[in-house]
């Protein structure tokens, strides 16, 4: 079986700009866990005062002949495990639990098709992972809920046509998601595994409304659109939302709307519109600062990431990347770094930026697995 394979990595490359202050270089040590959807590799990224490097390597997935693409990825609450939803199935796709004691997997659920972003519960009890169904018919999709402890699916719940962001508020009452191809966020109750509010985002088309969406009446609004690379048609004012991230107190929900490249901010409390912040082209995965202040967005179609004053919703720095079409993000609990991953074109490498948060520059680059993807911290 592929998945036990371990593999140690010498240092590969870094990057600190000539002109970075000393305190530019960090002076302890992060570690990250990446994935590299395109080349089934987990790798465990290591950043420090020595640089930076990939620790380790893991190989993913049980189809020896096929890529079986890893998305999503999360570390649970007291680090002893992480997880790490599987893509492609036959035909469905999973969710499988590892040791970062070992890189052992100790546990394996089946979803529904194509799942992708997934958030855990704050006990640690619960996953929640969005089913995307990228190659599915335009039909609503679902949020699974697996026990971690069990690693078995407990609910299956029907949101909306390829959900994707999976995130939960601060207090774990509430997941969101946005639904890419209805323009819509969906709400769930965590205590009753219902979905109980959505919200439309749809540009001049504003709404919020209670339960989940009703679909006699709502259609898919898009064709399929490339999981957010490929830009909108002139005039067309929806959303594309590719991201739902609540604030670090959980009275907001900021929504990144791929297609007319703004950032939509709805209150959680009175569900209403609060503003649309003016983004980067083709805006994609989004992560608040644990401080509340500042909001991080990957440009996917932009080549760059772009740090945003969330009090003000002015954007702070627009940082070029090294490499095309950018993925996910993640800060540190010490919101002094952000780190971003971009997929690559092609037979390219991944990369992985790290951004120093003080001084809004990117420090240093890594390369790991073609189609770095999901990233999650560890410690």
């Amino acid at each position: 079986m592929r998945y036990i394979a371990t593999v140690s990595v010498p240092l590969v490359m870094v990057f600190y700009p000539s002109s970075a202050s000393s305190q530019t270089k960090p002076d302890k040590d992060y570690l990250l866990y990446v994935l590299s959807e395109s080349a089934d590799k987990i790798s465990l990224v290591r950043f420090g005062p020595e640089g930076i490097r990939v620790e380790r390597e893991v190989d993913t997935g049980d189809m020896p002949v096929d890529i079986d693409g890893p998305h999503g990825i999360v570390i649970s609450p007291d680090r002893q495990f992480y997880y790490v939803t599987i893509a492609h199935g036959r035909p469905f796709g999973t969710v499988w639990k590892y040791s970062t004691k070992n890189d052992a997997v100790v546990g394996k659920a089946t979803l529904g098709l194509f799942p992708a972003t997934l958030d855990i519960s704050p006990d640690g009890n619960f996953l929640f992972v969005v089913n995307f169904n990228l190659h599915g018919d335009m039909v609503p999709s679902t949020v699974s809920v697996v026990s971690t402890q069990t690693m078995t699916e407990v609910a299956r719940i029907s949101t909306c046509t390829m959900p994707h962001g999976s995130r939960l508020n601060k207090q774990g009452t509430k997941q969101y998601s946005a639904c890419m191809m209805n323009d819509m966020l969906v709400e769930i109750d965590t205590r009753t595994l219902k979905a109980t509010r959505h919200f439309v985002v749809t540009k001049y088309k504003e709404k919020g409304l209670s339960g989940p969406p009703d679909f006699t009446t709502t259609r898919s609004m898009h064709g399929m659109a490339g999981h957010g690379s490929e830009p909108p048609k002139p005039g067309d004012n929806s959303c594309s939302p590719t991201w739902a991230e609540p604030s670090a107190d959980g009275s907001s929900v900021f929504v990144a709307c791929n297609g007319s490249s703004e950032i939509v901010e709805i209150n959680a409390s009175t569900w209403t519109l609060v503003r649309r912040i003016p983004a980067r082209a083709g805006v994609y995965n989004l992560e608040v600062t644990h401080d509340g202040q500042r909001l991080i967005a990957t440009n996917k179609r932009d080549q760059s990431v772009s740090i945003y004053e969330l009090k003000t919703g002015r954007e702070l720095v627009r940082l070029p990347t090294k490499r095309k079409v950018l993925h996910g993000v993640v800060v540190s609990p010490d919101d002094r770094y952000a780190f971003v991953t971009v997929e690559g074109i092609g037979s390219e490498p991944g990369t992985v930026e790290v951004i120093d948060l003080a001084a809004l520059k990117i420090v240093a680059t890594l390369d790991v697995g073609p189609g770095a993807a999901g990233i999650d911290f560890y410690k």
